[in-house]
């Protein structure tokens, strides 16, 4: 049968994830490092096509999906959170057009930056983006810890204050991220803020709101977000005192190259980089010692 692409339903996502999961895991365990990834609910998937049915599309052969790609965007922002094929169909040209639908994704928005982040030692997916136009911008590393293996909890810290969805947060939340990224993302703080396994909070210095972090129920800090550099390292220090203090059995996070202070907490305290990853964007954009990702897909 020869090879559809249409816009994904509902219906594909779980599908698409195992796939997306099964891809990844190929990749890691070909490169040593074992299978990284774990079959979750897609979640922000089905919300980002709620809210964006343009950004997901799937390759299909019969009643089988080949190939899924998925993205999002933000302002002038359009971040590529997904693209995989299945590893017995590489060589069938399945990525490069399901990259051109959702770079018309972007086009369709008016995006003017494109970005994506992923795996260092994935260098043929580093070449076709960077044909179309993305370059490789700075390194993220996933740090993981044993939360009983944590040597002590960081010292310094910020007063945290629950993060509830109101009008004057959302205000807030806006305002932080436009310091430290240049694009409100404002849809995507509604969506953590509705998952009740994601503990949010403002970051306070003295009275002033200098941040924000989310921690999950399995201990991983992201996003987190400051709103001047030399907030960093007591921010994601208390993040990581939420982390530890939500009783999950790891601490994890992602950070990037340029996240110095965070950098020199999380080493300093046992935590030790699992796998290396790469921003790759069409212009420098964002400061990355202002914001520590959440993961390579929702940024």
């Amino acid at each position: 049968m020869p090879l559809h692409y249409r816009t994904a339903r509902v219906d594909d996502l779980e599908r698409a994830q195992a796939l997306v999961i099964s891809s990844i895991n190929d990749l890691t365990e070909r490169h040593g490092f074992g299978p990284m990834a774990g079959v979750r609910p897609p979640y922000f998937q089905t919300f980002s096509l709620k809210d964006d049915p343009d950004g997901l599309w799937v390759a299909e052969e019969g009643d089988d999906i080949k190939g899924f790609a998925f993205s999002w965007v933000c302002d002038d922002l359009w971040f590529l959170a997904e693209l995989f094929v299945s590893p017995d169909q590489q060589g069938r040209g399945i990525g490069n057009e399901l990259l051109r639908r959702t770079l018309q994704h972007a086009e369709k928005a008016g995006a003017t930056d494109k970005a994506l982040i992923t795996f260092t030692f994935n260098t043929v997916s580093q070449a076709l983006y960077i044909r179309h136009g993305m370059y490789p911008r700075t390194p993220i590393y996933f740090f993981n810890v044993a939360r009983d293996s944590l040597a002590d909890l960081p010292g310094e810290a910020l007063r945290s204050v629950a993060l509830e969805d109101t009008a004057a947060n959302l205000e807030r939340l806006d305002r932080i991220d436009r310091q430290a990224l240049g694009v409100s993302r404002r849809k995507h703080h509604q969506f953590l803020m509705a998952d009740a396994s994601i503990q949010g909070a403002l970051l306070h210095d003295r009275d002033e709101c200098v941040g924000y972090t989310y921690v999950s129920a399995g201990g991983h800090v992201g996003p987190l977000a400051v709103t001047q550099r030399s907030a960093l390292g007591p921010a994601f220090s208390s993040a990581v005192r939420l982390a530890a203090a939500r009783g999950a059995a790891q601490v994890s996070a992602f950070l990037p190259g340029a996240a110095e202070a965070a950098l020199s907490i999380a080493v300093q305290h046992g935590m030790r980089i699992t796998f290396p990853m790469l921003l790759m964007s069409s212009r420098e954009f964002g400061n990355w010692s202002q914001y520590l990702p959440r993961n390579p897909g929702f940024m």
